[in-house]
C-alpha cells in the first residue's frame, strides 16, 4: 500500500524545477489533440465546438479525433490555424514546472470545484423536487448520475492532494507511476458520467417551458464539463507524463 505523505497546498507551491522547454511549431493531423491544447490552450474553444475529447482521448491524433467524431478534418485545422495566429499572446502551462502547475490546478480547478459541486447539487434538487415529474425516469437518472460524479470527484482530488501531488513535489518519481493509473482510470469514469449527464440533458438545451433556476443548472452543468475537460487535460497530457518522465 502507498503511504501518504504531508499534504502541500497551492502556498508551498514553489518553483523548484527547471522550466521545460517543448514547442510546438506547426499544427498537422498528424498531431495529438492533447498537445495542441498543451501547446495552444484556446484550442480547447474549437474542439469543445465539435465535441473533440481533448483530455481523456488526448492521445489521438487530430485526424483520428474528428474521423470519430465525424467533422472534417481540414475544416478544423483551418480554424486551429487561425487560433494558432493570436497563440503568442495566451498563457501556456507547457513549460511550468510541476510544482507551479499543480498550484494552478488547486487554485483553479480544485478549490472551485469544493463550492461549485454542492451548488449544483442543491439546484439539481430543487429543480427536480419541483419539475421531476415532467420526466421522472430522466431526473431520477440525472440526480443518481451527478451524485456519485460529485462523491467520486471529491474523494478523486483528496487523493491528489495527499498522495499523489506531495509525489511529485518531493521529487519521489519512482513512485507516481501508480498513482498516476489509478487517477487517469479515475479520469475515464468522471468523462463517462459526463457524457451522461450531456446526453440526459438533452445537450444542456432546457425546455421552452423550463424556469430560470432549471436553466441556470443546465449552463452550470455545461460549464462544469468545460472545466473539467480543461482539469483533466492539464493532468493527464501535461502534468503527467512530464512527471512519469522524470522516474
Amino acid at each position: 500500500m502507498l503511504k501518504c505523505v504531508p499534504y502541500y497546498s497551492r502556498h508551498d507551491c514553489l518553483l523548484l524545477y527547471p522550466d521545460y522547454i517543448n514547442t510546438m511549431t506547426e499544427i498537422t493531423l498528424d498531431s495529438r489533440v492533447g498537445d495542441i491544447v498543451a501547446h495552444r490552450p484556446s484550442a480547447s474553444k474549437t474542439f469543445h465546438q465539435y465535441g473533440i475529447d481533448f483530455c481523456c482521448g488526448g492521445g489521438k491524433s487530430l485526424s483520428i479525433a474528428c474521423s470519430k467524431k465525424g467533422v472534417n478534418a481540414e475544416q478544423v485545422l483551418l480554424e486551429l490555424t487561425k487560433v494558432d495566429s493570436a497563440f503568442e499572446s495566451e498563457k501556456t502551462w507547457i513549460n511550468a514546472s510541476p510544482n507551479a502547475l499543480i498550484g494552478h490546478i488547486l487554485t483553479k480547478y480544485h478549490e472551485p470545484l469544493q463550492s461549485e459541486l454542492p451548488r449544483l447539487e442543491a439546484m439539481l434538487e430543487k429543480v427536480n423536487r419541483v419539475h421531476g415529474h415532467v420526466d421522472q425516469a430522466r431526473f431520477d437518472a440525472l440526480v443518481s448520475t451527478f451524485s456519485t460524479l460529485k462523491q467520486d470527484l471529491l474523494e478523486h482530488m483528496q487523493k491528489e492532494e495527499e498522495v499523489l501531488f506531495p509525489l511529485i513535489m518531493q521529487k519521489r518519481f519512482d513512485a507516481v507511476d501508480m498513482p498516476i493509473q489509478m487517477m487517469e482510470s479515475e479520469h475515464e469514469e468522471a468523462g463517462a458520467a459526463l457524457r451522461e449527464l450531456r446526453r440526459l440533458t438533452d445537450d444542456y438545451v432546457a425546455p421552452e417551458y423550463a424556469c430560470n433556476t432549471w436553466r441556470a443548472l443546465w449552463d452550470g452543468l455545461r460549464e462544469l464539463e468545460i472545466a473539467m475537460h480543461e482539469h483533466v487535460h492539464l493532468e493527464n497530457n501535461v502534468l503527467f507524463p512530464r512527471a512519469a518522465a522524470l522516474n
